[in-house]
């Protein structure tokens, strides 16, 4: 890893050449050309006004919903976890959380303060940035049934503050306006009793760590779920809990995740993605839909 000297215009960290398995939950993945961290979002809009319009650009929360191919990403990796983490109240029942703030801390400090509805955040291990950005759910419960704004980025650093009504949101899916990135969510919650949402919260974890993998390395949920059925039960009954490719394997708590045991390149694991899909449309007649992204170049033959 190479570490670039800081310019006048910027006051973040650039890296080169960073390995993005040490930044991606399932532990794997080539490096990025390019690693900048931003000081806050004004800096961010600096360092965005000086690349060139082609740069490939991701962006980066806790990597929890990322595959990286092996070969890496050719272009700019922006983390915002450690950066873009303010959180504030704006009045007695709205938020605001940066992209970089962790899911977990807006369900944890929302029920400290009485406010109900976002606990299901806690059980999602990504940043906020993230959760918008795929419409994040769990229990019941989903981002965008609370956002009454969100506050973007585009290429040429310039802000905006956009409405719920500027996006297209789905099971999973947000679609809005091109090349912008969020930097910030607003939230409207309602009030509610603290001591109960602190104890749904401890429930739903709990819930979480007896059904799913927590203490491996994963990405959490690989598939979406397809209308009126489950991504996992359509994976067991299909007989591959504990199909394995190289050091990936399906897992056998869960088996709409795939787990890192340990060796596995990103190409064991998105053979074993591949083979999962075929294997339900051929036993199920329903093609899966990936909810990980997978992004970079395959290493050259």
């Amino acid at each position: 890893m190479m570490v670039a000297e800081q310019t006048p215009q910027w006051r973040g960290e650039l890296q080169f050449d960073e390995p993005m398995a040490t930044h991606s939950s399932w532990r794997t993945g080539g490096p990025a050309r390019r690693f900048y961290q931003p000081a806050d979002i004004d800096d961010l809009c600096v360092f965005l006004r000086g690349l060139d319009r082609d740069e490939p650009l991701l962006w980066l929360g806790l990597g929890s919903n990322l595959l990286v191919r092996d070969a890496g990403f050719p272009g700019t990796v922006i983390s915002t976890f450690g950066a873009l983490s303010r959180f504030e109240w704006l009045d007695e029942n709205t938020l605001r959380a940066g992209s970089g703030v962790t899911c977990s801390k807006v369900a944890r400090l929302s029920a400290r303060a009485g406010l109900v509805g976002l606990e299901f955040l806690a059980g999602i291990p990504g940043t906020m940035g993230g959760a918008l950005a795929m419409n994040a759910g769990a229990f019941g419960g989903e981002t965008w049934t609370h956002v009454v704004a969100v506050e973007t980025v585009d290429r040429e650093g310039h802000l905006h503050t956009r409405y719920p009504d500027a996006y297209r949101v789905g099971y999973r899916s947000v679609t809005g306006p091109r090349d912008e990135w969020f930097v910030a969510a607003q939230l409207r919650l309602e009030h509610g009793d603290a001591a109960a949402a602190q104890e749904r919260i401890r429930r739903l974890l709990a819930q979480r760590g007896a059904s799913q993998p927590t203490q491996q390395y994963s990405c959490g949920s690989v598939f979406r779920n397809p209308p009126g059925d489950y991504a996992a039960r359509l994976i067991e009954t299909a007989g591959l809990k504990g199909v394995c490719i190289g050091g990936a394997v399906v897992s056998e708590k869960h088996a709409n995740f795939i787990i890192n045991t340990g060796s596995a390149t990103a190409a064991d694991i998105e053979a074993l993605i591949g083979l999962v899909r075929e294997r339900v449309e051929q036993e199920h007649g329903i093609a899966l839909e990936t909810e990980v992204r997978i992004v970079g170049d395959k290493p050259a033959d």
